[in-house]
């Protein structure tokens, strides 16, 4: 039987847009003589259609029912059948569905079949073929019928995606409604944040200029107190000179009176290079309750029997890396600040916590917020923006030099942490310190100095860029008996180095064109072991630390004692090195 094109245009309309269901692509066949179901399955299954056959009329009409594309099906089968459940399953079809059924007769109908009349009449949708045919007739057939079939299953598909999309608008327009008074609540919160986040945006931008200012600010006040530190230097190395080696009593009491000055000047300049994080800070695990009793043992007398005050450390706030005597002056510097504010009487609150969130400047790490709280006035934002400024002050002429909250700020800024200011006009003001929290440790005791050592017979290379201060301190150490040769650049003291070892290398730090921690490092590149002494008051003082140690720094200015130590002090470690 040759083979039949229309059976595989069906089979390819099946695979287009065919159900998935693989019962639904079959076909089922009942003829029940001979070969009859061999043959019509070898016809009608060419195209690789699936074919089922089925030994009884019952058996055809559960597996109608169960689910098949087209039932081929001979006139014998059909006599003495009980149609009524197929017929009533056909009746009851969907709407997209009409099952097709091909009947084979073995004779022409005529006037006397009515039983055969009433049966195909019973499967509705029927196409009768008179037996014997050819199998392209059979094949034709099969292919018209399963094309039918297809395509209500396609036309079932759109159904339920019509009813799919029309269930989910019904249940759109029934929360309609519901999604609007949503939408609403979300933009109104949307808005909200947005809000939020310009005014935290303006607040962060506000905290950011404050501290570019007070950036600015620091790099001139250090500036200026470098500068003036080399002047103190001068005039009290110049006045310990003359209470040295003058015994008239009207030299040595101007003198006393000028060093004095001196005195008073060098802790100004202390507080500008405090506010200008230009100090060298001894940072170590301080423990905070032990600061505040401290500094409340120390504030007692100074702010009399009516002002109250109050210590309170919370549980994991008990350490900080800080500066324990810069500390102690930060917070007794804040409490008279605060007792001036309430006029003498009031509550002074010292308080030490885990903050929650940490203020938009500080890096990521673990913080704890010391405050120092009054029940005063308060200040009004514009006194508040400006107090860390140096120099502010809203005391009266004479009464304060506009430096305490300035060299907080610095101190707390050189600690790697923050201080600000919160205060409400009527609700009293809080100083908050924001520090690195530390753990408990046993800190190492500091070295011991060394004994004074005679300097006398010393060879001291002096290198230092100012002409005035050179010359005091070569007069200083030549008062001591030593034995000086100068330089005035970093470069001067190379070639000095290049032409003789001295037996200490005494140097300024801050110098045009070379550091005196540069210098010191090229002159242990010529001599090892050669003792180095850095004089400064401005200075990157952990570069200096780092290249030659924490006992090779003399601050500015100094006292004639105080140059001596510093020098016999290096001597002592060299010769120390020496002997072992």
């Amino acid at each position: 039987m040759p083979h039949d094109s229309a059976q595989d245009s069906a089979h390819d309309g099946a695979h287009g847009g065919a159900h998935d269901d693989a019962d639904e692509q079959r076909i089922l066949i009942l003829a029940p003589r001979g070969r009859d179901a061999d043959v019509i399955e070898g016809v009608v299954g060419r195209a690789g259609v699936a074919c089922a056959v089925v030994p009884t009329f019952a058996d055809l009409a559960s597996q109608v029912m169960r689910g098949a594309a087209l039932a081929v099906v001979t006139d014998e089968a059909l006599a003495g059948a009980d149609l009524a459940p197929l017929a009533a399953w056909l009746e009851a079809q969907e709407p997209w569905s009409d099952f097709p059924f091909i009947v084979l007769l073995s004779h022409r109908i005529g006037k006397g079949d009515s039983a055969l009349k009433a049966a195909l009449a019973a499967l509705a949708n029927v196409v009768v073929l008179e037996r014997p045919l050819s199998a392209e007739t059979l094949g034709s057939a099969a292919a018209s019928a399963l094309r039918a079939r297809y395509r209500q299953y396609q036309a079932r598909e759109i159904l339920v995606e019509r009813q799919a999309a029309s269930a989910e608008l019904a249940a759109l327009n029934d929360t309609l409604e519901a999604k609007v008074v949503d939408r609403t609540r979300a933009l109104s919160q949307a808005n909200d944040r947005i809000t939020a986040e310009v005014i935290e945006r303006e607040k962060t931008q506000q905290t950011i200029s404050h501290y570019q200012k007070m950036e600015s600010l620091g790099r001139l006040t250090g500036g200026v107190a470098h500068d003036f530190n080399n002047l103190l230097n001068v005039i009290q190395g110049s006045m310990d000179l003359l209470l040295l080696t003058n015994s008239d009593e009207g030299v040595q009491r101007r003198a006393a009176t000028a060093k004095a000055a001196c005195a008073r000047g060098a802790k100004l300049t202390g507080q500008l290079l405090a506010f200008a994080r230009n100090q060298s800070l001894d940072l170590q695990s301080l423990d905070v309750g032990t600061l505040f009793r401290n500094v409340e043992e120390l504030a007692r007398p100074l702010l009399g029997a009516r002002v109250e005050i109050a210590c309170h450390v919370e549980a994991g706030a008990e350490f900080v890396a800080a500066d324990a005597n810069q500390m102690e002056m930060a917070l007794l510097n804040l409490a008279i600040n605060a007792h001036d504010a309430m006029d003498g009487q009031g509550r002074i609150t010292f308080r030490a916590s885990l903050p929650d969130q940490l203020p938009a400047l500080l890096a990521p790490a673990d913080y704890v917020r010391i405050d120092v709280s009054d029940n005063g006035p308060g200040m009004s934002p514009d006194i508040a923006a400006k107090v860390f400024e140096p120099f502010f002050t809203t005391k009266g002429v004479g009464k304060g030099t506009g430096l305490g909250l300035s060299q907080v700020y610095g101190m707390a800024q050189q600690s790697g942490g923050v201080a600000l200011v919160n205060s409400v006009p009527g609700q009293g003001a809080t100083i908050e310190l924001w520090l690195r929290r530390a753990s408990a440790r046993v800190v190492e005791a500091p070295l011991a100095k060394h004994a004074a050592h005679a300097l006398a017979g010393l060879a001291i290379l002096l290198v230092e860029d100012d002409d005035l201060v050179r010359a005091g301190m070569a007069d200083a150490l030549v008062s001591f008996g030593c034995t000086v040769s100068q330089a005035g650049s970093g470069g001067d003291g190379i070639q000095a180095l290049r032409r003789a070892r001295p037996d200490i290398l005494l140097t300024d730090y801050l110098m045009p064109g070379m550091t005196g921690a540069e210098l010191a490092a090229e002159a242990r590149t010529l001599y090892p072991d050669l003792p180095v002494l850095v004089a400064t008051g401005y200075a990157d003082m952990g570069a200096i630390e780092g290249a030659l140690g924490i006992n090779a720094v003399l601050r500015k200015p100094f006292q004639l004692a105080d140059l001596a130590s510093a020098v016999a002090r290096v001597a002592g470690a060299r010769r120390d090195c020496t002997q072992a």
